[in-house]
């Protein structure tokens, strides 16, 4: 039975909710984690607008053995953006700041020199994901690629240009005003942009797709709109009931949150560095900083969050049914299992974690992984074997190249370079697979051979993803290229 079906239950089904169907999502959750290795999760269930469950599992770290407890922060990645959106509108509402107006307009001087569309660029299409920027620019010049509010295309990059604009406006640093306009009204003691001296015993530490804890990102000291958030599930959780109940803002301006500014392409999330299909989603949309989905009748509003492979978290809530899920983990493999912890609170499979198109714990990649893990280079023949028979049981080039990456995860430094070299031969026009291939030997100290293959990059596909990247490494090894 589904978290949303019953959510006009009367008393009775309420009690055999909690102490039947919780106990069995407990359960499931814990042989997800066992079989996605995800060393640590904390969980909010919201029923009938209230949280109903609050659930701690595994550890905050894999080296210490530190459980997760209720106090565990987790790093939130893009959860950030909702609360952040929810305080631009705080200043929407005092007519402090205008969603159509260009930004450009409330900065004494330009953002981005040389990039006249940059100052079409609006509160609007930052918040709704139509600026023409890059998630991130890496080691690019940040620029736009398609006039603000053509389409959609994530962008964390559009957020840190309207933080800045809202700094100015608001003459504090970020932090300063989100904590006045949201952390402190809605009662969020343990959520912050930036680093608290009580994280240090209290911070969830990432782990890598191996399981393997990583070393704790430098403190976090300025604020970034779109990915700094540290939060709890209950600190977050009475978040989104406050959207949910439409408090904290004017009824009209969380409807407008919740109202479709853009729709998605059903191809990818970045349509800057993926090729968009052309195709709008029908099912997938985007508010003000809040995606929409729109399943069986049923409206809701969500966000995921992944910082460095290493953190994965999810929220997922309808203001009709009353219900919702906070999910925060501590592992580059939490969108391996987070769809199935979903489907049981909400009913079957939903089109967003499709659209996400994160690879299941389940996936035959995975599976393979495990083969590997276990029987080194016998289990690659046998997968070859095994292809060749039926090439329906090939890996496609995405998922061949995330096993590479397990693999080197893992110090299967031998098997991942073999993965990656049956990459190029299966796919020898994309740029990606030499480029996959480059960087293992970067890692095993092969800076020759990394430097060959960077070069076989950018000679077959000139424009690749990492493109901009990859030239300026070959420009770094091209200075000591010798092991």
């Amino acid at each position: 039975m589904c978290l949303i079906v019953l959510a006009t239950a009367g008393n009775a089904q309420e009690n055999h909710w909690k102490n039947s169907q919780f106990a069995d999502l407990e359960k499931t959750i814990m042989d997800l984690m066992s079989a996605g290795e995800v060393p640590g999760l904390s969980i909010a269930v919201i029923r009938d607008a209230r949280v109903t469950w609050l659930k701690e599992f595994g550890v905050a770290n894999a080296s210490t053995k530190q459980p997760v407890t209720r106090a565990t922060v987790f790093e939130a990645a893009s959860l950030s953006k909702p609360v952040f959106a929810f305080a631009v509108m705080r200043l929407v509402e005092k007519g402090k700041l205008d969603l159509d107006a260009p930004l450009g307009s409330y900065l004494p001087k330009p953002y981005i020199e040389g990039d006249a569309r940059v100052g079409r660029i609006t509160t609007r299409h930052v918040l709704s994901h139509a600026t023409g920027f890059p998630n991130w620019r890496g080691r690019e010049t940040l620029k736009t690629h398609f006039t603000p509010g053509e389409r959609f295309s994530y962008s964390g990059e559009g957020f840190v240009y309207l933080q800045q604009v809202v700094e100015h406006l608001t003459d504090e640093p970020l932090e300063t005003f989100i904590r006045r306009e949201v952390f402190d009204p809605i009662g969020m003691p343990n959520s912050s942009f930036v680093w608290q001296d009580k994280y240090e015993a209290a911070k969830a530490t990432g782990h890598n797709s191996a399981g393997v804890a990583q070393s704790r990102r430098q403190r976090t000291i300025e604020a970034n709109a779109a990915a700094s958030l540290h939060t709890t599930a209950s600190d977050y959780a009475k978040f989104v009931l406050a959207i949910m109940n439409r408090t904290g803002l004017k009824k009209s301006t969380t409807a407008e949150m919740l109202r479709t500014q853009m729709h998605v392409d059903e191809a990818c999330s970045n349509c800057i560095e993926n090729q968009p299909s052309g195709k709008r989603s029908t099912t997938i949309s985007w508010g003000l900083g809040w995606g929409l989905q729109e399943n069986n009748g049923v409206r809701s509003f969500w966000h995921w969050g992944d910082n460095n492979g290493d953190t994965h978290a999810f929220v997922m809530a309808s203001e009709t049914q009353r219900s919702g899920v906070v999910i925060l983990t501590d592992s580059g493999n939490g969108h391996a299992i987070i769809p199935f912890i979903i489907e049981r609170l909400f009913g079957g499979k939903q089109p967003v974690t499709a659209w996400l198109n994160y690879e299941g714990y389940n996936s035959p990649a995975k599976t393979l992984l495990r083969s590997i893990i276990t029987g080194g280079m016998a289990a690659i023949s046998q997968y070859l074997s095994g292809r060749a028979r039926d090439p329906k049981l090939g890996l496609n080039e995405r998922a061949t190249n995330r096993l590479g990456y397990d693999l080197l995860n893992r110090k299967r430094s031998v098997e991942a370079i073999e993965i990656f070299k049956l990459n190029i031969t299966d796919h020898p026009t994309s740029g990606n697979t030499y480029d996959s291939l480059a960087e293992a030997y970067l890692v095993v100290g092969e800076k020759a051979l990394a430097l060959e293959f960077y070069k076989k990059a950018i000679e077959v596909e000139p424009s690749y993803p990492n493109a901009a990247v990859a030239r300026k490494i070959i420009q770094e090894l091209q200075v000591s290229p010798k092991n």
